[in-house]
């Protein structure tokens, strides 16, 4: 970027001031698996290759050839954001059985060993992979990302400050990876713990205050050879400057497409709530890093078994009970954004438990890590191909 600094922020601005306030899209990774042993393979290519020309134009490569992204387009409405998750997903796992793959959606493989994972071969990765070596080399990870429309740059940056707080909250629900490397961990989501520990800059943001806070930063950041590109800042939120949207990105993949909209809807909900609270000159839930680190460390270790604090009260509340605090915060902008038939997902989760309670469950009643891990597969795969099981929406 270099001399261009001036160039390119002015484009980036000019995204923020022509966003649209809460379109959105939506990012799904999944696991390239051998169909028989379940184990990863390196399979994004052949994917890639056999793909229809409309799901080609949404899928893409990430760090491991064993890994396949897919992506919505960005839309107005949750709704029809929804549709298209449930057409990708539909249509992906479609593939993968013409192929001859398996795919799994957990935030971490539970048996994968990471020395026999091959990184993608495009300029970007391997830039990571120069950088960042053994750190790359063990980020076998998957993850769910949500982009939202939030226009103004000052206003993203306020709404990317506050929504640090509600970090552990997602998390906490989302929490989908129990076990790595053969072992349950006894952790909810291991994938956090793998990615955001090892990886530099990531994780909690600091709190920028502006958006000539955020550029100064990056700017330097430039200046010094510490990143070549944007994207080479890896927090759980963060402004997205290719998009000019909101990007959250703390969730564990998740296995079935109703637990991932669930989630993507509660986070847009909380989007468009400090949206508004912020346009109203009202006081934002901004916190210091020190006190989201705590509860982003419950929500590592205990996901929704465990409790998150509630700085403002001063008192410890079960998680489920954070989580429906934030369902009423969402209240307002639900029916509008077309969230609320899939915010009773989320209530929904904290009846029948999240990916990582489901999956220690299996286990504590005696399942291998292999065999719950099967039903994981299966349960993606039955759901994806049969999307009008997975929400209460009219069918694709």
């Amino acid at each position: 970027m270099g001399a261009d600094h001036a160039a390119y922020f002015e484009e980036v601005e000019a995204r923020f001031e022509g966003a649209l306030d809460f379109d959105l899209g939506l990012e799904e990774e999944f696991q390239v698996l051998d169909r028989e042993s379940l184990d990863l393979i390196p399979g994004f290519e052949a994917l890639r290759d056999a793909a229809p020309e409309r799901l080609r134009g949404r899928i893409a490569g990430e760090l491991l050839r064993s890994e396949i992204e897919v992506s919505t387009p960005r839309t107005l409405h949750f709704g029809q954001a929804a549709k298209q998750l449930l057409l990708n997903r539909a249509e992906l796992f479609a593939l993968a059985d013409r192929v001859g793959v398996a795919l799994g959606a957990t935030g971490t493989h539970p048996f994968a060993d990471w020395h026999d994972q091959e990184i993608i071969d495009t300029p970007h990765y391997r830039l990571v992979e120069e950088r960042l070596k053994y750190v790359a080399w063990r980020n076998n990870t998957w993850a769910a990302h949500v982009h939202i429309g939030v226009r103004g740059r000052d206003r993203a940056v306020a709404v990317c400050d506050a929504l640090r707080t509600y970090l552990p909250h997602l998390l906490a629900l989302s929490a989908n990876s129990p076990f790595i490397e053969r072992v349950w961990t006894q952790l909810h989501s291991a994938r956090t713990q793998t990615f955001m520990r090892m990886f530099p800059r990531c994780g909690i943001p600091d709190v920028f205050g502006s958006w000539a806070e955020h550029r100064r930063f990056y700017e330097e950041l430039i200046d010094t050879d510490c990143i070549q590109e944007f994207t080479q800042i890896w927090w759980s939120v963060r402004p997205h400057h290719r998009f000019g949207t909101v990007e959250v990105r703390i969730c564990d993949a998740q296995s079935e497409a109703w637990q991932s909209l669930a989630i993507s809807a509660l986070t847009v909900g909380l989007v468009a709530h400090l949206a508004r609270v912020y346009d109203e000159g009202m006081p934002l839930p901004i916190l210091p890093t020190r006190y989201i680190e705590e509860n982003l460390w419950r929500a590592i270790r205990y996901g929704m078994d465990g409790k998150l604090v509630d700085w403002a009260m001063g008192e410890e509340l079960t998680a489920a009970d954070a989580i429906r605090h934030l369902l009423e915060l969402t209240g307002p902008s639900a029916d509008a954004l077309g969230l609320t038939p899939h915010l009773e997902g989320v209530e929904r989760m904290l009846r029948e438990g999240n990916g990582a309670q489901q999956q220690v469950r299996a286990h504590r009643a005696g399942a291998s890590l292999q065999e719950a891990f099967a039903d994981t597969v299966a349960g993606a795969r039955a759901s994806s191909l049969d999307p009008q099981t997975t929400t209460q929406e009219e069918p694709v």
